[in-house]
């Protein structure tokens, strides 16, 4: 009888094991995946003039494979007189030349695609360059092309008869009116950032037809999909019966008229249309793989709205579709080094809160716009963000640099190129200026850190590259970019694919991330945020849990080895410490908790 029963399990256990594998091959490939951001200008240097380029990028994408990511993202390559170095296109179907040729972006894609690498285009829709051949059509009135951009007559100024005020008050993001005055047209025409932006106007069919057909250009080339810059600006309220704009109302939080946020943008920012626009897009997706076959095409947008505002862009009420990756940036605008364990539960809990079962989470703790993880948070916490990026469920996006501790660097008035920057002037460039953020990726510790065999590099590299570079971490097993890597290996197995989570405040200086999956064991991951030793019980954190715990993976600051045990009752964490604990389970308590799973059914 005994000998049955022992059979009997045995069968419902190899019966489990084998749904979990099926149900495994039921998540997507983005779903499992790890994304890279490559910043084209500051990768890899491949001909020595000092600026990173296509070749480059394609040289080091065995690195991108080694470090554990499934895909990258790749921000502007196009052709552009770089006045926003790249966000500016004056060409949405060709390649800036100081970054190389179609040829070698072709290059590229077939090099990613052998290695298993999804590559990612950033897409660009809101505006185009003032110098791109729409522009100078619509300039001249040309048909077709009058109203490829948003054009409006100007008002009278009484105390100037010669002179034109814009249409409205509406304010760029980089200073200043969003309206600028064309002496050919005799017209303003709007731009949301610089005036060498201006914006396309998406109540134009042609404009949307337009940029379907550029999507469609890049998929027949081989991408694997889509990040939408600034998704939530494309749309504008429409103008009244006399083909007005209305004023935007004081936002009551700045005295500076010419600041952005002296207005409240509620005629040009975050539009349901944008997300319509989306829901478009995802179809066109979806259409191209049902043609074509092939993996799923996938989209990333970029928003940095409230949570009510990004929802929608997961899916209507109608079951409409839109991106699968909305950016979840709250852990780079709510968070920072001064944020508790119970704030970094309250922010990752309520993102999880607009993340329904038909969807997943992402996490993104760095871009090439804001402040790098470890100068934002603390370069003794790098490690221990890392951990909760990587050890909650869900996709994880990393910008180049952040999985070695690379931090802001100081850049001169003089050395300052971005356009956000310069509008403020000396004496306030520092406070808007993302050169800090764009420097020079750290490869060895060589001449200008490996990143060009010439003599110049278009931003200063970090005084730290020294240290702070893959070389030198690639030999050290206690360095970021190591524990970054086991960590990245760490979440492909099931308990982080398939298994339960929760987040725990233990106190205000403590942060956990619980995972759990029945037949499988568990894990803990622990942060201390603060300077100070913390004993916690972790008994309660987990059910079933045995007397030891092991630590599976531990911050660089960490005496501790990986493989040795701690009691699950008494953990002690040192300042800043932060390392993921291994729960063991048997396999008669496996067993067990699947004959209770089996009874309870």
């Amino acid at each position: 009888m005994f000998k049955c029963f022992v059979i009997l399990i045995s069968f419902m256990v190899v019966t489990r094991a084998i749904k979990l594998k099926s149900e495994q091959a039921s998540k997507d490939w983005w779903e499992r995946a790890g994304f890279y951001q490559v910043y084209p200008r500051s990768f890899k240097d491949s001909d020595g003039d000092g600026i990173g380029d296509l070749n480059g990028i394609t040289e080091k994408l065995s690195y991108l494979k080694d470090i554990g990511m499934r895909g990258f993202w790749l921000s502007p390559m196009y052709k552009s007189p770089m006045a926003d170095f790249g966000y500016d296109i004056s060409d949405f179907r060709d390649i800036q030349p100081e970054y190389g040729t179609m040829d070698d972006f072709k290059k590229q894609i077939a090099e990613a695609k052998r290695l298993g690498l999804k590559l990612i285009l950033d897409f660009v829709p809101n505006h185009s360059s003032d110098e791109h051949e729409w522009f100078k059509k619509s300039v001249n009135r040309e048909e077709g092309y009058d109203d490829y951009y948003v054009w409006r007559d100007g008002k009278p100024n009484s105390n100037n008869a010669s002179e034109m005020l814009p249409p409205n008050n509406w304010l760029s993001g980089f200073r200043g009116s969003a309206w600028q005055w064309n002496d050919q047209r005799k017209q303003f025409y709007y731009h949301l950032f610089t005036a060498q932006q201006p914006d396309l106007n998406f109540r134009n069919p042609k404009v949307v037809q337009e940029m379907k057909d550029i999507l469609l250009f890049w998929l027949d080339l081989g991408v694997d999909g889509f990040r939408v810059d600034s998704v939530g600006c494309m749309f504008e309220i429409p103008a009244d019966e006399n083909g007005d704009f209305p004023d935007e109302p004081l936002s009551g939080t700045t005295e500076d008229p010419e600041d952005f946020a002296y207005l409240e943008h509620i005629y040009t920012i975050d539009r349901l249309e944008n997300v319509e626009m989306v829901y478009e897009w995802r179809q066109l997706l979806e259409d191209y793989q049902k043609q074509h076959g092939g993996d799923k095409r996938i989209m990333m947008t970029e928003s940095w709205s409230s949570l009510d505002i990004i929802k929608p862009y997961f899916n209507d009420i109608k079951g409409r579709q839109g991106a699968q990756m909305p950016f979840n940036f709250r852990m780079i605008t709510e968070l920072n080094n001064t944020s508790t364990a119970y704030e970094f539960k309250d922010v990752i809990d309520s993102w999880m809160t607009i993340v329904d079962n038909d969807h997943t989470a992402n996490w993104v703790l760095g871009n090439h716009d804001r402040s790098r993880v470890a100068t934002r948070m603390g370069e003794q916490r790098a490690d221990g963000l890392a951990m909760i990026q990587l050890t909650l469920p869900g996709v994880s996006v990393t910008y180049q640099g952040d999985e070695i501790g690379m931090i802001d660097v100081e850049i001169s008035w003089e050395e300052t190129v971005d356009p956000a920057g310069c509008n403020e002037g000396r004496e306030n460039y520092a406070s808007k200026s993302r050169d800090p953020v764009r420097t020079p990726f750290q490869w060895d510790d060589t001449n200008l850190a490996g990143f060009t065999n010439g003599t110049k590099t278009w931003l200063p590299v970090g005084p730290n590259y020294k240290t702070v570079n893959v070389r030198v971490q690639s030999a050290d097993a206690m360095s970021h970019l190591s524990i970054f890597k086991a960590l990245m290996l760490l979440r492909e197995k099931d308990t982080f694919l398939y298994g339960d989570w929760r987040t725990v405040a233990v106190n205000n200086q403590v942060f956990a991330v619980v995972r759990d999956l029945k037949m499988s064991n568990g894990y803990i991951t622990l942060v201390n945020f603060g300077s100070t030793v913390q004993t916690i019980d972790g008994s309660g954190l987990i059910g079933n849990i045995p007397k030891k715990l092991f630590y599976a993976i531990v911050s660089g600051s960490s005496l501790h080895k990986i493989g040795d045990s701690i009691v699950s009752n008494a953990i002690v964490l040192q300042a800043y410490e932060s390392f993921v604990l291994e729960v063991r389970r048997s396999e008669d308590d496996k067993m067990r908790a699947e004959v209770c799973e089996r009874w309870l059914q």
